[in-house]
């Protein structure tokens, strides 16, 4: 798809999204992907294989194990994307907080209670529930911290820094996937 084609009707260039561990980012992701043809970025994914590198346990270990520059270039990296490239989803813990300012991006933010969150790490990576709360603990307090130092006091997924929010505990997957695609304009029909 081509978001610069005058036959195109999407009303956004790019897509962020963004969501804390097991509310359903990467699924959606995923599924935009497969619908739109469009490139997938998963930051986890590069973040993960820097910490596999480094002998760090993917599971426990969040940006407090980084240094302050690796945080700071993935920042970087993904504000040029954003900035430069078209027909892009973004997928990380912060796109949406970092995109903020940039024209054309859909900022999409899924939320979800923790009990759900915990029983998705527990059946996603085979963890029993007191890793999965552990997990969720040790990354999240770690990042927040980190983040909160490096760029400010902020609640990095606060609802005001989003064009969408989606309670992935009332919508499946399929339902998300349709949220997203409506906001986007995207009608079926745009290939």
């Amino acid at each position: 798809m081509d978001y610069n084609s005058p036959m195109s009707k999407l009303k956004y260039r790019s897509i962020t999204v963004s969501g804390r561990i097991a509310t359903g980012t990467s699924t959606l992701a995923k599924n935009l992907e497969r619908v739109l043809a469009w490139k997938r970025i998963n930051v986890g994914d590069l973040q993960r294989e820097f910490d596999r590198k480094r002998g760090k346990n993917e599971h426990f270990s969040g940006s407090d194990t980084r240094s302050d520059q690796w945080e700071k270039d993935m920042e970087k990296m993904t504000k040029e994307k954003l900035t430069n490239e078209n027909n892009l989803i973004y997928e990380a813990w912060l796109s949406g907080f970092v995109a903020k300012d940039i024209e054309g991006i859909l900022r999409v933010l899924l939320v979800c209670n923790d009990a759900l969150r915990i029983d998705r790490l527990v059946n996603r990576d085979s963890m029993s529930v007191d890793e999965a709360k552990k997990q969720i603990e040790s990354r999240e307090k770690g990042n927040i911290k980190k983040w909160q130092k490096l760029y400010g006091n902020y609640d990095f997924w606060d609802p005001k820094y989003y064009n969408l929010v989606i309670d992935t505990y009332a919508t499946g997957p399929n339902e998300t996937l349709g949220i997203v695609l409506d906001k986007l304009g995207f009608d079926g029909n745009s290939h």
